[in-house]
């Protein structure tokens, strides 16, 4: 299926019908009881993060810039459902990344709450339009409103496969967290909570495949991100039972980190694969079914058709990043 979607996507497809028409009226009346009961709390706006993280290593190397992060996509990569700026994905994911490489990292987010990916052309050109250039890094979440909102997944493939495109011809190294597994929703009940796993699955592999052609590579979401969220629903999820809690974020940073780490060619680890951990060269159809099944699986191109399908180690980071306000924070983070 994720392979009809993504060729659909690329010769101008329809959309792919993944529901038969039976069961139609009882997913319906099942969308109407979940609607009630997620957004029962309310989820702050997510707060600004945006400025210079790791500060102290610009002293020990003034000869090498700050690296440039950008984070694109939903209201999962702006951070909604937290208060405070360090505990959004992209101030966790920058000051990991200048914990890592030993440098400086410029944060930008021009991620929005609500977004699918027709307005991923909107966000790259407003980062592209920065007088500072094109990001050494981007980094996208997206895909949970394009199931919600019914967008067709061939064209949710195809904006996203153009928005890749347009980021790895400045230069930029592109990493996708794909579209999370939504059957992890607490309020959602059976058969929804069925039927929202297999389509969120097929999204998140049609999103690796054209992911990978673009020359991108990709984190499985999953179920935001690993076993955690369904074992712990009451302290992944924030207040309103939909967005992740400041723990979710943090637990989704760790997955991601390692692959941002890794395509700037700063992570410690060896490339080479690991038999015991379940890595291998598939291909790519291949590796983007498997990844969709696991949270924190990475997929890289390789020769084509091959992928390499590889689960990085996770480590937790070793605090939490404190929010960009120089008054309270004069090491980490300076606002522009």
């Amino acid at each position: 299926m994720a392979r009809r979607i993504a060729a659909g996507a690329a010769y101008g497809g329809g959309s792919i019908g993944l529901l038969g028409v039976a069961a139609v009226g009882v997913v319906l009346a099942e969308v109407q009881l979940a609607k009630r009961n997620v957004g029962g709390g309310v989820a702050p706006l997510p707060p600004g993060a945006d400025g210079l993280y790791g500060r102290s290593f610009a002293a020990s190397d003034p000869g090498s810039g700050p690296l440039r992060l950008a984070l694109l996509g939903d209201s999962t990569a702006a951070g909604q459902g937290v208060r405070r700026a360090g505990q959004t994905p992209g101030a966790l994911l920058a000051s990991g990344l200048a914990a890592v490489a030993e440098r400086p990292v410029v944060l930008r987010n021009v991620a929005l709450p609500g977004a699918r990916s027709d307005d991923l052309e909107r966000q790259v050109s407003l980062l592209l339009s920065a007088p500072s250039g094109p990001p050494d890094v981007a980094v996208i979440m997206i895909g949970a409103n394009d199931v919600t909102h019914r967008m067709p997944a061939t064209e949710s493939v195809r904006l996203l496969a153009a928005a890749v495109r347009r980021l790895r011809t400045t230069g930029a190294e592109v990493v996708v967290g794909t579209c999370p597994d939504l059957g992890t929703i607490e309020p959602v009940y059976q058969p929804l909570r069925w039927m929202a796993r297999r389509v969120s699955r097929q999204l998140a592999a049609a999103q690796t495949i054209v992911v990978v052609e673009q020359g991108g590579r990709t984190v499985s979401l999953g179920d935001l991100l690993g076993p955690e969220f369904a074992a712990n629903p009451r302290e992944m999820f924030g207040a309103d039972n939909y967005h992740p809690s400041a723990e979710g974020y943090a637990t989704a940073a760790m997955a991601v980190l390692p692959t941002v780490c890794a395509v700037l060619g700063v992570w410690p680890e060896t490339d080479r694969l690991e038999p015991d951990r379940h890595e291998d060269m598939l291909p790519v159809a291949k590796a983007a079914a498997e990844a969709a099944k696991e949270a924190g699986t990475e997929v890289t191109g390789a020769r084509a058709p091959w992928a390499l399908l590889k689960h990085r180690r996770r480590r937790r980071l070793a605090e939490p990043a404190p929010a960009p306000d120089p008054a309270t924070s004069p090491e980490e983070v300076h606002r522009p």
